[in-house]
């Protein structure tokens, strides 16, 4: 009786770097009875306000927003464009500022270019599997499924879909004014052992938004949606009935 109570809301799922609806497939059916879920996809798009624009065009009148990684920027970016459109906002093992100044910013340009290299010369999957050993907690480099859920997804993509999405994220905005304008209800989570985007930066992101609810998923790293899909369930669960 409860679903048809009040309408769904649609909710718009964001999918990171490389990534595909296959990083929120875990978690999707835990929480359908509550939100209308949507994947959405980048498709060739080079910069993040770019790939914002072609969600609003295609997106309901208003909906609520959870991104991973590169797409919680992509979020941001949506909220930037059209604030009155979003109806809450969670922001997953993700990052705020732009590309730092200095040797910080030349050595993630160089890791980026390392990968994008391997993904050119011995193809995406070679790449996943390398990027893949620091994107997942350590205990979980021995689940065999779970690693070649990951690289098969980015496999499913070609090196000019990842060379545009590093020029994205090598361009990105500082989201330090969208965060501190957010007045809907926000979530900013991540895993504990994301070694990608710590937890530190997300507890820099929450004294951006004070009333923001900040979740830790124990035993995850960065692709906790497909390390600890309950975990994440759960905090969305909640945020969505904010």
């Amino acid at each position: 009786m409860g679903k048809y109570m009040h309408q769904q809301e649609p909710l718009l799922l964001l999918p990171g770097l490389m990534c595909d609806k296959t990083v929120w497939a875990p978690v999707i059916p835990l929480i359908t009875h509550a939100a209308d879920c949507q994947v959405v996809d980048h498709g060739a798009a080079d910069s993040l306000p770019q790939m914002a624009e072609q969600l609003l065009q295609t997106a309901p009148a208003r909906f609520a927003l959870a991104g991973h990684s590169m797409g919680a920027r992509v979020a941001l970016e949506v909220v930037r464009q059209a604030p009155e459109r979003v109806s809450r906002i969670a922001l997953l093992d993700t990052g705020y500022l732009p590309l730092a100044q200095g040797d910080a910013g030349l050595a993630e340009q160089d890791k980026r270019q390392q990968l994008l290299h391997i993904a050119r010369t011995q193809g995406v999957r070679s790449m996943a599997s390398a990027w893949v050993q620091g994107m997942v907690h350590p205990q979980r480099l021995s689940d065999a499924a779970l690693i070649e859920a990951i690289v098969a997804m980015f496999a499913c993509k070609s090196a000019d879909i990842f060379e545009a999405q590093i020029r994205a994220l090598l361009a990105r905005p500082d989201a330090r004014p969208v965060l501190q304008s957010l007045n809907v209800p926000t979530l900013i989570a991540c895993g504990d052992q994301d070694s990608w985007a710590p937890l530190a930066q997300h507890q820099a992101m929450q004294a951006l938004v004070p009333h923001a609810r900040l979740s830790v998923f124990a035993d995850a790293g960065h692709m906790a949606p497909m390390e600890q899909a309950h975990a994440v369930a759960d905090a969305l669960l909640q945020w969505l009935a904010a």
